[in-house]
């Protein structure tokens, strides 16, 4: 009988046990999730955000907490949520979290830092006296909408795609880790080598060398002091003209006066000749 009865009690906790867990109320939790698809929700009404990591004790003493603060929610008009860095690393880089737990409160797009206590009592406070009001938001420089920002979330989501593909190599493939930093040299090696012939075409398009451009025909309009010099080319090489045609004109005076000279003497010599010959 002593076995029977140490089984019925386990069995007369049971009840009360499962009476006692959230789920068998059917009740949810009041805390909404914020992903890389959803984060622009948060730009209307207003909000309180925790960024949390699951492997840290100071966010896992804070669920409790943030959960409590998250049933008066409604009653105090302000919406709560979380954002698990791990999960999310775009939003990690767009909202420079460093080190986990922080908190954000949202009102209209301006996003302010939370710094205070992390008690539900703190956390109503907070909203109920409006004390977010006497925190300077951050800079439109700096917001999450902002360009900056998305290109860190950009870096961020490159920087954990690599770290994923680092396990791949290493843990499925096999591959050593040399192995695996050696292929993503060559891959930076490659991308920059396009980067860098796309740049220059690029270039070459907005700014073309002048070797390529088509040299204009000189106009006769010239400025009086750049037409002298052209001037100068032109009347010597008038005058060399002219100096060529007259020794031309000479040497055909000369060859025509021998020719006559020639003429004459081959007239006289042939009646001596014929004289002679008589």
């Amino acid at each position: 009988m002593a076995p029977s009865g140490s089984l019925r009690i386990p069995v007369a906790v049971l009840p009360l046990l499962l009476w006692g867990a959230p789920w068998a109320h059917g009740r949810r939790s009041d805390v909404r999730i914020i992903t890389d698809e959803n984060w622009r929700e948060l730009l209307e009404g207003e909000w309180m955000i925790e960024f949390y990591a699951p492997w840290c004790p100071a966010c896992q003493n804070l669920q409790p907490e943030w959960e409590s603060f998250a049933e008066w929610g409604e009653d105090l008009e302000v919406n709560v949520a979380k954002v698990d860095e791990t999960e999310q690393p775009g939003l990690s880089g767009r909202f420079i979290i460093t080190a986990p737990p922080t908190t954000y409160h949202c009102k209209d797009g301006e996003f302010r830092r939370y710094q205070g206590p992390r008690t539900k009592k703190d956390f109503i406070n907070f909203i109920s006296d409006k004390e977010w009001k006497s925190i300077e938001p951050v800079s439109s420089w700096f917001g999450p909408g902002s360009i900056l920002m998305s290109s860190m979330s950009a870096l961020f989501q490159l920087s954990m795609w690599i770290r994923t593909c680092h396990n791949y190599f290493i843990e499925d493939l096999g591959l050593p880790i040399w192995g695996s930093y050696t292929v993503f040299a060559v891959a930076t090696l490659l991308s920059g080598l396009l980067l860098g012939l796309f740049m220059i075409f690029v270039a070459d398009c907005l700014c073309p060398s002048k070797r390529h451009r088509p040299q204009p025909y000189p106009s006769r309009k010239l400025l009086p002091e750049s037409s002298q010099p052209l001037k100068k080319v032109e009347e010597e090489q008038e005058a060399d003209v002219e100096d060529v045609s007259g020794e031309e004109s000479e040497s055909k005076e000369e060859t025509n006066k021998d020719f006559a000279q020639n003429a004459v003497r081959q007239r006289s010599v042939g009646p001596s000749l014929a004289t002679d010959k008589s």
